[in-house]
C-alpha cells in the first residue's frame, strides 16, 4: 500500500514538473489556454426560430403542405451565433451589436444572458429586431419567413462608441457582416481595430469587398468569393485570384471554405489547404460563424494560423453534423490526448 501510495506520488510530481516544463517552453496545451483569449464580436444579430410539426394535408387553399406546429425552439443568430460559438469554446465573449424594443429583441437578451456572453446591446425602439423563422416538416425545412429593418444612425453611432471602449482590452476583434445594416461604419472599425494592433477577422456579405480594406482575414465562402472574382477552371487559377484579391484589399490573409472540398488559405506567396472531414452533413445553418468563431478563439490564444485553420475545419466538420445554428465544445473539437499547442 505504502508503495503504491509513493508511486502515485511520484506519477503526479511527473506529471506536474512535464507540466511546468511545457509552461515554460510554450508548449500549453490549447484547451488551458482558451479561456485566457478574450474576443470582441460586432456584427448583424438576430433572433433563429424554428417551428416544428407534422405534414399531414395539401392545404386546399394553394398547393402548399399544412403544417400542426407541435414545437418552437429559439436561438441567438448571425453575429450573436458568432458569439456563442465563441463563447462555447470558453474564452472571454463580448458581443456589441442594436436590437428593436419588441418581442424578439427581449427573447435574444433573454437566451444571451445563458450563454456567458457580455452582450453590449443598444436597443433601438424605431427599428425590428431581425428574425429568421424557419418551418419544419418531416425534418425538413419547408419555408423560411424573415422579418427585418436596418438600425437608424443613431443607434449605429452608439454602437461604434461602445465598440472603441471595449477595443483595448481584447485580443482579437470579429465582424460579422450579414448584409442587415448593422456594419455600417465598418471601414473605421477596422482602422481602428488595426491602429490598435488587434487582429481583425471578417466574414464578408455582398460584392463590395472593398470596405473591408485593411482587416487580418477574410473568410468568405466559395460562392461568396466566385461573386466577387469571378469563376475558376482549375486551382492554378483559383490561387492566381485569391491572391490578387488580398493584395487588392491589403489583407493579410483569405480563408475560402469550400464546402465539400474544405477550405484553403492564401497568404502572400503560400497556399495551405485543408480537405474536409468526412461527417455526415445534416444541416449546414451557421457553418460560418461556427468557422470564423473557431479562428477568431484560436488566433486570440496566440496559436499559429495554420493550426487555427485546421481547427476550424475540424469544427465545421462537427457542426454540420448538428441540427440547426449550433455550437462545438472543447471536448468536441480536441480528442482524446491531443497534443495540439500554442
Amino acid at each position: 500500500m505504502k508503495a503504491a501510495a509513493r508511486n502515485t506520488t511520484k506519477s503526479r510530481r511527473a506529471i506536474r514538473q512535464d507540466q511546468a516544463e511545457r509552461a515554460a517552453q510554450g508548449q500549453v496545451p490549447v484547451a488551458a489556454r482558451l479561456r485566457k483569449a478574450r474576443v470582441l464580436v460586432v456584427g448583424d444579430v438576430m433572433l433563429d426560430r424554428y417551428w416544428f410539426g407534422e405534414v399531414g394535408r395539401i392545404s386546399p387553399e394553394a398547393p402548399v403542405p399544412v403544417v400542426k406546429i407541435d414545437r418552437v425552439e429559439e436561438r441567438p443568430g448571425g453575429a450573436a451565433n458568432v458569439a456563442r460559438n465563441v463563447a462555447a469554446l470558453e474564452a472571454h465573449t463580448s458581443l456589441v451589436s442594436v436590437l428593436g424594443k419588441d418581442e424578439p429583441g427581449s427573447c435574444l437578451r433573454r437566451l444571451l444572458r445563458h450563454e456567458r456572453i457580455d452582450a453590449q446591446l443598444h436597443t433601438d425602439p424605431d427599428v425590428k429586431t431581425t428574425v429568421k423563422l424557419r418551418v419544419i416538416g418531416r425534418h425538413q425545412q419547408l419555408v423560411r419567413v424573415d422579418f427585418e429593418e436596418p438600425p437608424t444612425h443613431e443607434s449605429l453611432a452608439s454602437q461604434f462608441r461602445v465598440f472603441t471602449k471595449l477595443l483595448q482590452s481584447h485580443d482579437a476583434v470579429i465582424l460579422s457582416d450579414y448584409g442587415k445594416g448593422g456594419l455600417t461604419h465598418i471601414v473605421n472599425m477596422i482602422r481602428a481595430a488595426r491602429a490598435a494592433g488587434k487582429t481583425v477577422l471578417v466574414d464578408p456579405k455582398g460584392e463590395d469587398y472593398t470596405r473591408y480594406r485593411g482587416a487580418s482575414l477574410l473568410t468568405p465562402n466559395r460562392a461568396e468569393f466566385r461573386d466577387v472574382a469571378g469563376g475558376w477552371k482549375s486551382e492554378a487559377e483559383l490561387t492566381r485570384k485569391a491572391h490578387a484579391l488580398a493584395r487588392e484589399l491589403r489583407i493579410d490573409a483569405l480563408l475560402i471554405t469550400r464546402s465539400e472540398e474544405g477550405m484553403t488559405l492564401y497568404r502572400k506567396g503560400s497556399r495551405f489547404h485543408v480537405p474536409a472531414q468526412a461527417r455526415e452533413v445534416f444541416d449546414v445553418s451557421g457553418a460560418g460563424d461556427t468557422v470564423i468563431a473557431t479562428l477568431g478563439v484560436m488566433v486570440a490564444s496566440g496559436m499559429a494560423l495554420d493550426e487555427a485553420v485546421r481547427l476550424a475545419n475540424r469544427a465545421a466538420g462537427i457542426v454540420v453534423g448538428k441540427f440547426g445554428t449550433a455550437v462545438v465544445s472543447p471536448e468536441e473539437l480536441f480528442e482524446t490526448g491531443q497534443t495540439t499547442t500554442v
